[in-house]
């Protein structure tokens, strides 16, 4: 049977009930204050087309978005921004740059969570899509007339999985909930936060055994999971496997990189891939704080930076002057 993007569409409505995003109508009644919900199916026939379609209501919102079924490497799916104007939206960046801001705070505190992801987009008069790249925060530069930008995965057309197109969805909820409340709800990237159950064991990530050189160097997740399976690998030789754990939830929906249990206590180990310590500091201690002192986190009686470069002096002095101490170990990769 020929697969079109009305009859995926269609099957995505069907399938919806059984999870978060099939609740989208309910929660867009309740951000925008309207009277009732505009029914539940995420498409509608208003909102699709041959080649794409977006959820109903979604044209001036950051769009739950299918598209692309001739695309080489598979038809798209996740959330969109459309700067493309038309009669409903004469003036689409000025009605959606204030969204764009949020969606920024929400990739500044969140990439991490959406690695598996990836963000391209359109200009109005190129003939294919841009090069795919990290997710992470949208331009100014990008936000413009005619211009599309996209986060999310492709699937190939032959071997549809609504499932996983549908967790995937879900997992893009709580960044359509925060820009869509103007910021009041929480910019928590999981659904849900688990509570903080230590667990030793070091987690299975992408093999960098057939790595190039270039790669290693500039891939931040291959870098990263290196960095990691070399610092749990030191850890445990010092503490002990059924002490040491990689991977854990925080308590505040995000996870903490490494953790080691000391009796009561625990330490926070959070790996940065940049070159000069203060950049690890500037991105880490933020997380650190954030893992050990937000409400419902577990408190932590260490958090230790990890860079693979040895901190220079300016750096300590800066350490030392934390009213909490937090303290730096570089790793290298041999």
């Amino acid at each position: 049977m020929k697969v079109d993007i009305h009859t995926i569409a269609a099957e995505l409505n069907s399938r919806a009930g059984t999870h978060a995003i099939g609740s989208l109508q309910e929660i867009r009644a309740g951000l925008k204050g309207l009277s009732r919900k505009p029914g539940r199916d995420i498409f509608r026939p208003q909102t699709t087309n041959d080649d794409w379609a977006f959820h109903y209501g979604g044209r001036s919102e950051l769009q739950f978005n299918i598209g692309e079924l001739s695309h080489l490497d598979g038809f798209r799916f996740g959330v969109a921004f459309s700067f493309e104007p038309s009669r409903s939206l004469p003036s689409p960046v000025d009605a959606l740059a204030p969204i764009v801001r949020r969606f920024n705070d929400f990739m500044q505190l969140n990439a991490e969570g959406f690695t598996d992801m990836r963000m391209w987009h359109f200009e109005r008069k190129a003939l294919h899509p841009s090069a795919s790249y990290m997710p992470g925060p949208i331009p100014p530069e990008r936000v413009k007339k005619g211009v599309f930008v996209f986060l999310g995965k492709r699937q190939p057309l032959d071997r549809v999985d609504y499932e996983v197109i549908l967790d995937g969805l879900d997992r893009l909820l709580p960044l359509y909930k925060y820009v869509e409340s103007k910021g009041v709800s929480q910019p928590i990237s999981m659904t849900s936060a688990a509570p903080f159950i230590f667990r030793p064991g070091c987690s299975v990530k992408a093999s960098t055994a057939v790595a190039t050189q270039v790669q290693m160097q500039l891939d931040v997740d291959l870098r990263h999971n290196k960095l990691q399976e070399l610092l749990y690998g030191r850890l445990v030789a010092q503490y002990g496997k059924e002490n040491v754990g990689t991977e854990n939830a925080s308590g505040v929906g995000t996870r903490v990189d490494v953790v080691v249990r000391q009796e009561k206590e625990y330490w926070f180990y959070e790996i940065k891939t940049a070159q000069s310590p203060r950049a690890c500091l500037r991105e880490a201690v933020g997380q650190l704080l954030e893992y050990a002192f937000w409400p419902g986190g577990q408190g932590a009686t260490r958090l230790i930076v990890v860079g693979e470069t040895p901190i220079e002096s300016d750096g300590l002095e800066y350490l030392r002057g934390l009213k909490k101490p937090i303290e730096y170990e570089h790793i290298s990769i041999q």
